[in-house]
């Protein structure tokens, strides 16, 4: 008796140990071949980057569209490869309506609004789409992506005009010429309310399917208005909510982290190969002067990178002849573009990261090469009217 139960227990252990070796050694990539399990065609898709992301990451499907969730956004702007998953969830209209209840209005956005709804919501192709292309916008820019959607100058963005966006997008994957495979994957991609149709040779967009963004803007009816200050607000803290999770990760309920783990998070999606990975953290480690970064001087630092472009246009104008700066030109030029005075610690850190050869300058096109490498999700246009906000759609998408 005793060898019988024994014999059961090394079954049941090396099933346990066979599983564990399963999810160890599994490809980043598999999470997505369980999930296309039932759309073959998926895999075969030819799809651009962002939309390969997109089906990637969202987890829910209603009325034969696929959703991400705000948990599934949060996920693809910070993972490098999605959770393990069997299946997309199908929604039954019942639970939409309530998740539709729980999406508070836009006059109560918080920095928590996304983990609080994690997976009680739906977010479009067309909603990801729009949430990526302002996520690293400077404040100075939400100004110009609001009057882009007030067309009409009132000062207050309607349902109606909210919904460009998606006849924008419409259009665009209506002039792709697209096999079997793509064609069918790609109409998932757009809600009923973001597949256009043909009426009178112009595009009308259904709005019987709203996303947990349109309920939070413009409330159950569609019938409410977005005002500037909701606006800026909602994106201000949309900002702040993936710097807090980003800072979360290595404070682990401190309002501080270390100066090597402040070098993780700036090294972040850099694309480093590990040993050079390990060769810009050996400068932090070799600096001696080792404090501590608050969550408040991190978030004054990202101010710079939201401001990538007016750092690179204030380096270019007052050092355009030179390649490489020192540290008080980099900090000169810090100061202009965060809005705000930053710690010279983090100055320091940031200079000791990039100066490679420790002669007291750093390469100005490889510390631009980096941070742009790290902001892999931002338009490369900055929109200044419809016609310009169209093309700064087209370019999300190619990418």
């Amino acid at each position: 008796m005793a060898s019988i139960s024994l014999k059961v227990l090394c079954t049941l252990g090396g099933g346990v140990l066979a599983c564990i070796s399963y999810f160890k050694v599994r490809e980043p990539s598999e999470p997505y071949r369980l999930i296309s399990k039932e759309r073959p065609e998926e895999l075969q898709a030819k799809l651009t980057k962002r939309e390969r992301r997109f089906v990637d990451f969202a987890s829910a499907e209603y009325a034969g569209q696929i959703y991400m969730t705000p948990g599934d956004f949060l996920a693809s702007v910070l993972e490098r490869h999605p959770m393990p998953c069997l299946r997309r969830k199908i929604l039954t209209k019942d639970e939409l309506a309530h998740f539709h209840k729980q999406v508070p209005p836009v006059d109560q956005n918080t920095s928590m609004l996304f983990r609080k709804l994690s997976d009680s919501g739906i977010l479009s192709f067309a909603d990801y789409l729009f949430l990526l292309s302002v996520l690293t916008r400077p404040e100075s820019g939400f100004r110009i992506v609001f009057d882009m959607f007030d067309t009409d100058g009132n000062q207050r963005i309607d349902h109606s005009e909210f919904i460009t966006i998606r006849q924008i997008l419409g259009r665009t994957l209506k002039e792709r010429n697209a096999d079997e495979d793509t064609r069918k994957t790609l109409t998932r991609l757009t809600s009923k309310a973001g597949r256009p149709k043909l009426t009178n040779g112009d595009y009308e967009a259904e709005r019987n399917i709203a996303t947990t963004l349109q309920v939070h803007f413009f409330g159950m009816r569609g019938t409410d208005t977005l005002k500037y200050s909701e606006f800026h607000n909602f994106m201000k803290h949309l900002q702040q909510e993936v710097l807090q999770i980003e800072f979360g990760r290595y404070s682990r309920g401190r309002n501080y982290i270390s100066d090597e783990e402040f070098a993780h998070l700036l090294l972040n999606y850099t694309h480093l190969k590990p040993h050079q990975y390990g060769q810009y953290l050996q400068r932090i480690h070799n600096m001696g002067d080792h404090r501590t970064v608050t969550y408040d001087e991190f978030e004054a630092f990202c101010q710079v990178l939201h401001n990538l472009d007016d750092f690179v246009v204030a380096m270019r104008f007052f050092y355009s002849v030179k390649r490489a700066i020192s540290k008080d030109e980099f900090a000169q030029a810090v100061r202009i573009c965060a809005g705000s005075k930053v710690d010279a610690h983090l100055i320091d850190l940031v200079f000791a990261l990039f100066d490679e050869d420790n002669d007291g300058y750093v390469s100005l096109n490889e510390f631009l090469l980096m941070m742009k490498n790290k902001l892999r999700f931002r338009c490369d246009y900055q929109p200044v009217g419809v016609k310009a906000f169209k093309r700064c759609m087209r370019q999300e998408m190619r990418y």
